[in-house]
């Protein structure tokens, strides 16, 4: 048995990480019929972006949702520090940002995503479905009109005016659009685990830089989710070092942390991320647009891979609502799209790329002696007003974006979300 919807919704989106879920609920609230197709049966996966930006917090009081939003479990994080070697450094500094909430929100990207999902079920237009997959874009006259797939093992079809692919980094749906994808390369991969975090430690977000790695600690209350940064493809080396070997360096990388190293009792503790910066020439086909990741994947340096997500989900909801809800969006509409999100992210990943050749490769490289920070970086131990600027790139972003007035304008009583029995 095959699902299909005869009738065409205005957006499908393949995809529901943050790009494609606030599209999705932008557009839900602007009175467009939206489906969002999730391959996976709920979005507990461990290791994921999971620092909430100012600039999204900033959204989120844009939308009324923000008091509501911080109810949920998050820890507040004011500043960012590297160590190098035995030299401690602040990086950033976001407590003099002049927005609501001044700070990074360390919370799950699971519950971020399931806010954003119950904010959306509020709107008549909203469909989640999750554990379906696409697979496939249908295709006629050289259009995009919707995508194939399978929900729980059943073949689906999904006809709509505009097809969002939001799946990600190795997305399935740009690989199928036939669009074009430039690699720009990156030296280092991470393996991603937990370790307990006991009262006594400190309280910092920090990235400790050693002799040929880089160590990321976040602080999440309960436990350290660490990042070990490695040379580029050299995890399977690491594994024939033996794990003895790694928890050796970790405990190097953070004395502090004594024997909870040893808790690192197999492989399959750690999560391989292969890192990855690439963009698209073009972000469009017709009836087709790639947001996020699926547009241009970003290093983790500095952690906006899932901002920077968020803020082109808000400008296609700016741009794309009206003409969506009304009929008539054009391949016009797609293109002023790209046209305002590409310079923000080819920004930001020339900043990568030159953190890149200039801290992460030399640190990684490093075989033998001291570790010492970069001359620039030593400059904001001596004029702190420095750490302002990098706590405004991280923070708000480049060019960061708002919600239209369009998008909050009152709604038709058919429309209006349903009561929320919380308030």
């Amino acid at each position: 048995m095959e699902l299909a919807m005869s009738t065409p919704v205005q957006c499908c989106i393949a995809g529901g990480g943050p790009a494609g879920l606030m599209l999705g609920y932008l557009l839900a609230r602007a009175g467009c019929r939206v489906v969002i197709l999730e391959k996976h049966a709920d979005f507990l996966r461990d290791f994921r972006g999971d620092t909430i930006h100012p600039s999204t917090l900033e959204l989120m009081h844009e939308l009324g949702l923000l008091d509501r939003f911080l109810t949920l479990p998050h820890q507040k994080v004011q500043r960012m520090m590297a160590v190098f070697g035995d030299t401690p450094i602040e990086i950033a500094n976001f407590s003099h940002m002049p927005v609501h909430a001044p700070y990074i929100a360390m919370m799950p990207q699971w519950d971020f995503l399931n806010f954003l999902a119950e904010e959306g079920r509020k709107y008549p237009g909203f469909e989640l479905r999750m554990n379906a997959e696409a697979t496939g874009l249908m295709i006629e006259a050289g259009r995009v009109v919707g995508v194939s797939g399978h929900q729980s093992g059943t073949p689906f079809e999904v006809r709509a005016n505009l097809t969002v692919a939001a799946d990600g980094r190795s997305s399935v749906m740009r690989d199928k659009s036939g669009l074009q994808v430039v690699d720009y390369g990156a030296p280092m991969d991470a393996l991603w685990f937990r370790l307990a975090r006991e009262p006594t430690d400190s309280e910092e977000t920090m990235a400790r830089f050693g002799q040929g790695n880089i160590f990321v600690m976040l602080n999440r209350r309960d436990y350290w989710q660490c990042a070990y940064v490695i040379p580029k493809g050299q995890s399977e080396a690491l594994k024939a070092a033996g794990l003895p070997a790694f928890q050796a360096s970790v405990a190097r990388s953070a004395p502090f942390l004594g024997e909870r190293t040893k808790l690192i009792t197999r492989w399959d503790d750690l999560k391989l991320l292969t890192v990855q910066v690439n963009r698209l020439k073009q972000w469009w086909r017709p009836g087709f647009l790639c947001i996020g990741d699926a547009a241009h994947a970003m290093s983790p340096i500095g952690g906006v891979g899932v901002n920077i997500a968020v803020q082109d989900g808000v400008a296609a909801a700016n741009i794309l609502a009206a003409p969506l809800r009304e009929g008539r969006s054009s391949n016009a509409d797609l293109d002023a799209v790209q046209r305002r999100r590409m310079w923000p992210a080819r920004a930001t990943q020339a900043l990568q790329l030159m953190m890149q050749r200039q801290i992460i490769s030399p640190v990684l490289g490093t075989t033998g002696g001291q570790v010492h920070a970069p001359f620039a970086l030593r400059l904001f131990q001596w004029f702190p007003i420095l750490r302002r600027l990098p706590a405004r790139v991280i923070g708000l972003g480049i060019r960061p974006e708002h919600i239209s007035p369009a998008l909050n304008l009152s709604l038709a009583p058919s429309l209006r979300p349903t009561a929320d029995p919380s308030r």
